[in-house]
This record gives structure tokens, C-alpha cells and sequence, in this order.
């Protein structure tokens, strides 16, 4: 059960999420954020991150240019972590049945919230033509509201009245065990479809080598820790008996949860590569084309 405190803040939450992505950018609005902020309101965090993480993946090559709308994932990863916590439900289960369906729905709300802005934008141009500053920040500040409104309230609705629909719609779908576990696969499936979707636009035939690198770094990282992780529960084992002679405050303890630590290799050799491609660029000069008339080409990594 859900309880009106916490569909008041995911709601609050929904509403401000849109405006942080629009405006602030401080990666508020994104998936996996989402996902933390709703376990945190729901009381778990891990299943809110693992939610959120994986519609993260999901989106990764998706963008908008323009008035292009997309998937909210955002508000799909919102719902998914609260009625999986609430009701029980697998992620995997929350993720293909709850976030996906809703992220797709979302986007007509968000062509709503789009065009309904306007109405602003003309009174803004209006009050430019009168030199109205006031006016100007007031209906720049109100044109917020609809794209809140365009979260927040089917948000509300979903929290609010669907918790007996989705959860005799997950009822249902668990008895029919072919279809669950369906479902299961496809929601384990979408980040690697994130990726797909990714490297499809990116530059990958002059940067192969970058792939190839990246790949070969992953997978002896990985190895190499899940060695240490092995060496750190034998020493934990060869601790055991010794603790057990010893009285409990002079017991010692040690910890072998050396999970992260793939990632964090991962990350230092991307910090190390951006910084010389950093340093290459500041001293290599471009020089100017022989043509006075600059091309309009786009290059596949300007897209």
C-alpha cells in the first residue's frame, strides 16, 4: 500500500523532474535519479537503482531535437519503483510492464505539455513589445506549469487509483508462467537494446579501436577483481576460527565486497583517456579550409 505522504512527494517530485531537464540540467530529470529519489520515498533504494538504472541504459542513445518528443522514462522508472516496492513485484516484471507502457504513454502528455507553452510564448511577446519585464518573467515562470502538470498529474492518477489495476494485472501475468518469464527476459534485455541504440550513432568506424580498447579493459578488469574477491573470502574463511577463539571485542573483521571496483578501474581509465584527448586537442591546430564558403556537412559525431 502506498501512503499518501509518499504519492504526495513522488508527485512534487514528477512535477519538478521535467522543469530540472528543461531548465537546470542537473541530471535530476534522468532515469536513474528517478529511481533513486523513488526508492528513497518507498523505503528501497536498491530496487529504486536497479529500476532506474536499467531505463538509464535504455534511453542512452535516445535524444530529442527540436519539438521531438521521447519516451519518459523518467516518470515510467517513477511508477515502476513505487508499485514494485509497494506490491512486491521483480524489476525485471516492474520494468516491462510498468515502466515501458508508461513511458510510451507519457509522450502524448508531453506533446500536450509542449503546445500548451505557447500560449505563454505569445503573451511574452506581447509584453517584449510593450517593454513589460514583469510581464515577461511572470509568463516565462507560468509556461512551467503545464510542462509540471504534464508529469505530475498522470503521475498522481496512476499512484492514486491504479495500484488495484496493476496489481491484478501482475497477478495475472504470473500465473501465466510462459508470459512472465517473457516479460522478465525483455525487461533484462532493454540496456542492452540502450546500447544497441548508442552505438548506432556513434562514430564507431574511425573510433573502432576505441571499442576494441574499451572492451579489452571491461573484461580483464572484471577478471582481475573477481581474483581479489576470491582471495578476500578465502582470507575472510581463514579469519573464521581464529574469531571464534578470541573474545567478541577483539574479533577481526573483514570485508571482501569488492563489487565496485570493475566500475572504478573502468572510470579512471576514461578519466585518463579524456584528459590526453583533452591535452592532444589543445595543441594540434586546425588549419583553415581553402574555400571562403564554410561546409554545412554534418559529421556523424555532430549528430
Amino acid at each position: 500500500m502506498i501512503q499518501w505522504w509518499q504519492i504526495l512527494l513522488l508527485t512534487l517530485y514528477s512535477a519538478y523532474q521535467i522543469c530540472d531537464e528543461l531548465t537546470i540540467v542537473s541530471s535530476a530529470g534522468s532515469p536513474v535519479f528517478a529511481g533513486f529519489v523513488s526508492g528513497l520515498i518507498m523505503g528501497d533504494v536498491a530496487t529504486g537503482l536497479a529500476i532506474g538504472a536499467s531505463l538509464q541504459l535504455m534511453v542512452l542513445g535516445v535524444g530529442t531535437f527540436g519539438g521531438a518528443s521521447r519516451i519518459d522514462a523518467t516518470s515510467g522508472a517513477v511508477l515502476a519503483t513505487a508499485f514494485s516496492i509497494a506490491q512486491g513485484i521483480k524489476p525485471e516484471i516492474a520494468v516491462a510492464t510498468i515502466a515501458v507502457p508508461v513511458a510510451s504513454l507519457l509522450t502524448y502528455t508531453d506533446v500536450l505539455g509542449r503546445f500548451s507553452t505557447t500560449f505563454f510564448a505569445h503573451r511574452i511577446d506581447a509584453a517584449v513589445e510593450r517593454f513589460d519585464y514583469k510581464g515577461i518573467e511572470r509568463n516565462y515562470l507560468m509556461g512551467a506549469i503545464p510542462w509540471a502538470a504534464s508529469r505530475a498529474v498522470p503521475v498522481l492518477l496512476a499512484l492514486a487509483f491504479g495500484g488495484s489495476l496493476v496489481e491484478s494485472l501482475v497477478a495475472g501475468v504470473e500465473q501465466v508462467q510462459w508470459l512472465a518469464n517473457g516479460l522478465t527476459l525483455a525487461g533484462r534485455m532493454l540496456p542492452g537494446l540502450g546500447f544497441a541504440i548508442l552505438l548506432r550513432y556513434l562514430p564507431l568506424k574511425r573510433n573502432l579501436h576505441y571499442l576494441a580498447f574499451g572492451f579489452a579493459i571491461t573484461a580483464m578488469l572484471m577478471v582481475v577483481y573477481a581474483n581479489i574477491q576470491g582471495l578476500g573470502g578465502a582470507v575472510a574463511s581463514m579469519l573464521e576460527p581464529v574469531n571464534k577463539l578470541l573474545p567478541e571485542d577483539a574479533a577481526v573483521a573483514f570485508s571482501n565486497n569488492f563489487k565496485g571496483l570493475p566500475m572504478i578501474g573502468i572510470a579512471i581509465v576514461g578519466i585518463f583517456l579524456s584528459v590526453q584527448h583533452y591535452k592532444n586537442s589543445q595543441r594540434t591546430v586546425v588549419a583553415a579550409p581553402a574555400s571562403s564558403v564554410e561546409s554545412e556537412e554534418i559529421e556523424d559525431d555532430e549528430i
